[in-house]
């Protein structure tokens, strides 16, 4: 899916708004997944972007509270080893599982490309960061 001017031509394989009152998608948060990074772009007058490498996901965690389940949303929690954003919560998305399968394909489909396993993202024991 490319995605006009406004968007800067970003080649998503995924994206959805931030769900609020009803499960309407009535926020200035947007996710972007494409087949290197996840995007979130939010705000209105001050946008704010941020983004995270792909094959730099070690692990994702799936909440599904009982408000956003009524209206067929969930929240997934991603982890990383990006410096700037170790946790990053994709709130309230329509369709969390096939969501948080898609972005476990993606970075098997990305580490597979550069050859990175799961060792190679972790530190030393005993190391203090």
């Amino acid at each position: 899916m490319s995605l006009h001017k406004r968007d800067q031509e970003i080649e998503a394989i995924w994206t959805d708004k931030k769900r609020t009152l009803f499960g309407l998608p009535l926020s200035f948060t947007r996710y972007y997944l494409t087949d290197t990074r996840l995007i979130t772009r939010s705000g209105f007058l001050n946008v704010t972007e941020d983004e995270i490498e792909i094959y730099r996901i070690t692990d994702k965690k799936l909440e599904l509270p009982f408000w956003q389940r009524l209206f067929g949303c969930g929240t997934i929690i991603i982890y990383s080893r990006d410096v700037d954003t170790p946790v990053k919560a994709i709130k309230s998305v329509r369709y969390p599982r096939k969501i948080s399968n898609l972005i476990g394909e993606c970075v098997s489909e990305q580490r597979d490309r550069f050859s990175i396993r799961g060792r190679d993202m972790v530190g030393v024991a005993g190391e203090d960061l």
